[in-house]
């Protein structure tokens, strides 16, 4: 993978719009988008982009299961099928 091919500045985009949509939805890479040199914004096609939210939120979910572990913030099985099932039963009554 060539990063250099990924980054096109604004005129580029203003131009080919349609070409650079294209490319992001046929190679899955995102691009990288310039002004005046500097990065300004990143396209990138709409399944990598939910993919990508997707592996962020389960990091996230890892990360604050590691956090509840270190500080002793657990149940065991039997005490959380236990909670569950005297949620379900109030919400039933």
């Amino acid at each position: 993978m060539n990063i250099t091919s990924d980054i096109k500045p604004i005129t580029y985009l203003k131009s080919r719009a349609a070409d650079l949509l294209n490319q992001i939805n046929d190679t899955h890479r995102p691009v990288i988008i310039t002004q005046n040199g500097e990065p300004r914004a990143v396209l990138q096609d709409p399944e990598s982009y939910e993919n990508m939210r997707n592996a962020i939120g389960i990091l996230k979910a890892l990360s604050q299961g590691e956090s509840d572990l270190k500080n002793g913030k657990i149940k065991s099985q039997e005490e959380m099928f236990d909670t569950l099932e005297s949620s379900l039963k109030g919400k039933l009554k």
